[in-house]
Parts: C-alpha cells; sequence; structure tokens
C-alpha cells in the first residue's frame, strides 16, 4: 500500500473533529494521549495500516479529519481490543476507530477498495431489515455491491463445505416482531439528529 504526504496548512485541519470523535466513540480519554506507541505495538495489524493506531489518534486530536476518514487504518483494526487493555491512558483505541469508520461512511470518503467498508454497511441493512445477520446473503451482497464476481467463485468451495456441515445456510434469517425492531431503530435515529 503506497501513501502520498502532503503538506496539510493549519487553516485547512478541522478544530472540531476532536470534540466530534469524543462525543461519537464515548471517548473523553482521548485528550490524554501521551503518544507512547503502546497501541500500535500491541496492534497485530499496524504493519499493514497506512498510520498506526498512535499517529491516528494524533492526527484526531489536531483536527486532520479529511486524512483520518480517507484512511485505511479504521478499516483493518480487528476489533481485538488489545490497543485499548494496553493504554496506559486508557483510551477507548477500539471505539474510536469505530466512530472513524461510522463517519467515514456517512462522509461517503471511506477507502472503496477494501471489502470491509462495503461488508459493514450491508450487514448493517440486513440486520436494520430482519433484525438477524444472514452470512451468505451479506457476502453475497458485498460482492454483488464492489461488482467482483470472481472471488466468491475462489471460496465457492469452501462455502459449500460450510453448507454441509449446517454453518451456512441459504435461508434468509428474520426474527419474529420486525416491527418492534424498526420502530426502536427509527427512535434511536430520530433521537441521534
Amino acid at each position: 500500500m503506497e501513501t502520498h504526504r502532503k503538506v496539510i496548512f493549519e487553516s485547512e485541519l478541522d478544530k472540531n473533529f476532536l470534540g466530534e470523535v469524543k462525543e461519537k466513540s464515548h471517548s473523553e480519554e482521548i485528550n490524554r494521549c501521551i503518544q507512547c506507541g503502546t497501541c500500535s505495538s500491541s496492534c497485530p495489524m499496524a504493519e499493514y495500516m497506512d498510520y498506526s493506531p498512535r499517529q491516528i489518534i494524533a492526527m484526531v486530536k489536531h483536527g486532520f479529519k479529511d486524512d483520518v476518514l480517507k484512511s485505511f487504518t479504521p478499516w483493518l483494526c480487528s476489533s481485538c481490543y488489545s490497543c485499548q487493555v494496553r493504554c496506559p491512558s486508557l483510551i477507548k483505541i477500539t471505539d474510536v476507530m469505530y466512530s472513524l469508520k461510522r463517519e467515514a461512511v456517512e462522509a461517503g470518503v471511506y477507502p472503496r477498495k477494501l471489502p470491509s467498508p462495503a461488508l459493514a454497511q450491508e450487514m448493517h441493512k440486513l440486520i436494520a431489515r430482519n433484525g438477524r445477520n444472514s452470512e451468505l446473503w451479506v457476502v453475497v451482497n458485498m460482492y454483488l455491491r464492489l461488482k467482483d464476481f470472481i472471488s466468491p467463485l475462489k471460496m465457492a468451495g469452501m462455502g459449500i463445505d460450510l453448507m454441509k456441515t449446517g454453518r451456512l445456510g441459504l435461508k434468509m434469517e428474520k426474527i419474529k416482531n420486525r416491527k418492534q425492531l424498526h420502530g426502536l431503530i427509527k427512535a434511536v435515529t430520530e433521537e441521534n439528529k
């Protein structure tokens, strides 16, 4: 993965970005970051990221909103919580990564080449509609969204094996009272506006 560095002028920084991330991630502790690098050294995915978790926290604190939201880093977070458990400042780093993903999707600036954003969006749609996740249909919808018709063929053997053992079904899973779920989602959505 190639990264391109550029000069950012102070006038281009978003002075409200830190406050937005704190509010959305419920992580007021972000100000206590001492840039020790424990999060980055704990992260099993750090070597694949364009910015380490430590750098992302520093960029959030200083208003580099565009660079952070366009970064691959939040999408490569495996949600293992190693960074969060080991952070001496008790920063909810994994929660920050989740909030950055949501904001990148809302802004439409997430990395288009990665399957993770498409997977997250398709899973959200399916759960919001049916109340359950049907793995087969999430994956099918993800690859349709990505217009990638070759990758599913490469995994067909594994899919068939999972179906044979009952681990993957063709049936679309649904909860009984979907109206109640839709009402809850609507209420939460309206409350957050």
